[in-house]
């Protein structure tokens, strides 16, 4: 489908030229506003043909790995496979030992007490840093700290006694 070959298109791109006369210009007196419009929309079309020609490329350019039509092609990331085949080089053994491993954690992770299981997740399992974990838990970095500490201890030794060392 091209940009501007079809009525959605056009209006598209007279929405749009509207809308950046109206957020740019609007202090402007309405007597400029046509010239100011005929450029604008001008503009617009030009970069959505420029857009849409970049985007034929890649699609093009995709669609000749899975041999179907370029509106057909599936996402090439799908298909990716790891540069050194780290998904395919493990045993079903290993995988079932890591889902039994999680399995375990997450066990583990619920015995603790609601404020250290909440600490331990916000920091090590969401990412976010002492301080952002305080103010979404309402407490001081140094409880945060302290959780953090105890839930990490509960957790090690737990695993550590059902011959589990991470």
């Amino acid at each position: 489908m091209l940009a501007l070959r079809n009525e959605a298109g056009a209006l598209d791109a007279v929405q749009e030229a509207m809308m950046r006369l109206a957020t740019k210009y609007a202090d402007r007196g309405a007597d400029e506003w046509p010239p100011l419009f005929q450029r604008i929309l001008q503009n617009v079309i030009r970069d959505m043909l420029r857009r849409q020609k970049v985007r034929q490329l890649w699609v093009s350019m995709w669609s000749g790995f899975g041999g179907k039509d370029a509106e057909e092609a599936d996402d090439p990331l799908d298909t990716l496979v790891a540069a050194d085949d780290s998904n395919f080089n493990l045993s079903p053994e290993t995988l079932v030992g890591r889902e039994e491993t999680l399995a375990l954690i997450e066990a583990e992770l619920a015995r603790l007490p609601t404020r250290q299981r909440e600490a331990f997740l916000l920091r090590y399992w969401e990412d976010m840093s002492t301080a952002e974990t305080a103010a979404a838990m309402g407490c001081s970095e140094g409880s945060v700290k302290t959780h953090c500490s105890r839930a990490t201890h509960t957790l090690a030794a737990a695993l550590r006694a059902k011959g589990i060392s991470l």
